[in-house]
């Protein structure tokens, strides 16, 4: 699998978000890194999933939701 990342946003607790492209299948998908403190999980959630449940004044999801526009070729809503 051959992916492209592009680190979105960082907390002030650690936890990082990133938006991955597979180049392989084209799949876009979230990827959260949880801070140690958490456990340090990694996971991958679809976009669309992810802007369903996360709060949309929350930080990561304005960055998603910018980066995916951009991707995409469009501008954020």
């Amino acid at each position: 699998m051959t992916v492209e990342l592009k680190e979105l946003y960082s907390s002030a607790n650690g936890d990082v978000w990133s938006l991955v492209r597979d180049n392989d299948s084209g799949r876009v998908f979230v990827r959260h890194h949880a801070n140690l403190a958490s456990g340090g999980a990694t996971t991958d959630t679809d976009v669309s999933e992810f802007l369903k449940r996360t709060a949309h004044g929350a930080p990561e999801y304005q960055a998603v939701l910018r980066a995916a526009a951009s991707w995409a070729g469009s501008p954020p809503q």
